[in-house]
């Protein structure tokens, strides 16, 4: 851990299903959660980087997640916006499950 990131608890492994995600609101961030069919879980922000949609409420696919409002798709693992109209990648943060917990590192302010 580093002194620029801020361990957050932001849901039951439970509360997230193998292969689907959960948006949750962390200090004030929008999140989206990601439970992947090998067991892993990761962090992105949760608004579309093309424009204002929830990544939450599109469809994760493998380690992909397409936006609802436009199909724009990004890696779930690096951010990376991976088809138009994505120009710019999606904000990733790292994560850690302790005792069925999910803990997110969010940037310190």
């Amino acid at each position: 851990m580093t002194d620029n990131v801020n361990w957050v608890q932001a849901a039951k492994l439970a509360d997230v299903p193998e292969c689907e995600m959960l948006g949750v609101n962390l200090e004030g961030q929008k999140v989206a959660l990601y439970h992947l069919e090998d067991g892993e879980i990761h962090a992105s922000a949760n608004i579309c980087t093309h424009e204002y949609a929830l990544l939450s409420d599109g469809w994760l696919e493998g380690c992909e997640v397409e936006c609802p409002l436009h199909a724009g798709r990004f890696d779930i693992r690096s951010g990376k916006g991976l088809c138009h109209p994505i120009e710019r990648d999606l904000a990733v943060y790292d994560v850690e499950v302790r005792d069925g917990l999910i803990f997110v590192a969010l940037p310190s302010k």
